[in-house]
C-alpha cells in the first residue's frame, strides 16, 4: 500500500470517528465551561472545569423518584455514573456502585445516568434486576454526558460543592476507587467552606 493511500485512509477514519462523536453527543455548548485549578492525574481533560447547572429527568425506580435533578447540585458534592443497559461492564460495575453508595450516600448526590431511549418501565426493570437503589436519570439528548464526556461506559465523575470537577475515570472501578474519587470532591468542598 502506498503511503499516500494509508494517510488518506487514516484521515478518513479520524473524520468518521469525530463525526460519530458529534452525532452521539452533539457539539458541546460554548461558554458553559470555566477553568479551575486542575487536580492532576486526569486523562479526560475535564478535572478542574466547571459547567453551568443542567437539569435532567429522573425515573421512578428502586431508590429513585420521578422528577428532576440539577447537575451539579448547588452547594453539595455530586457523583455521576454514566452507563448503558446494554453495556456488560456497566452491569459488572453495579455491585461496586452499590457499595460506594452505602458508604457515601449521606454526603453526596449519588446519580447514575443513561442516554438511552428506552421506556421508563424497561429502565425500571433493568435497575431492579441489577439491584440499583439510588437516583437514576435520563439524558436523551446527551447534553449532560457531553459536558462530562461520560464515555466509554462505564464512566464516572465527582463534582465538588462549587461545581468543579475533581475526579473523572472510565472503566470498571472497585468500590474503594469510586469512594476515593468521591472523597476528592468532598475534601475540596470542605476546603472551600473553611475558606469562607
Amino acid at each position: 500500500m502506498r503511503r499516500r493511500d494509508l494517510l488518506a485512509g487514516l484521515g478518513s477514519a479520524g473524520v468518521i470517528a469525530g463525526g460519530g462523536a458529534i452525532a452521539a453527543f452533539g457539539v458541546p455548548s460554548p461558554g458553559t465551561v470555566t477553568e479551575q485549578e486542575d487536580d492532576g492525574g486526569d486523562s479526560s481533560g475535564i478535572v478542574g472545569k466547571q459547567h453551568d447547572p443542567y437539569e435532567i429527568e429522573t425515573v421512578d425506580a428502586p431508590g429513585s423518584e420521578a422528577g428532576t435533578v440539577r447537575v451539579p447540585t448547588p452547594d453539595r458534592p455530586t457523583f455521576i455514573d454514566f452507563f448503558a443497559t446494554w453495556c456488560s461492564p456497566c452491569i459488572k460495575q453495579m455491585d461496586a456502585l452499590a457499595t460506594a453508595h452505602e458508604r457515601v450516600s449521606d454526603e453526596v448526590v449519588f446519580l447514575s445516568v443513561t442516554t438511552e431511549s428506552i421506556s421508563d418501565a424497561e429502565l425500571r426493570d433493568w435497575w431492579a434486576k441489577h439491584d440499583g437503589n439510588w437516583t437514576i436519570g435520563l439524558d436523551p439528548t446527551a447534553e449532560l454526558t457531553s459536558r462530562y464526556w461520560g464515555t466509554p461506559y462505564p464512566s464516572a465523575v465527582s463534582i465538588d460543592a462549587t461545581g468543579t470537577v475533581r475526579w473523572s475515570e472510565t472503566g470498571i472501578k472497585t468500590a474503594d476507587e469510586l469512594v476515593a474519587g468521591i472523597e476528592r470532591a468532598l475534601e475540596a468542598s470542605e476546603s472551600a467552606s473553611e475558606a469562607e
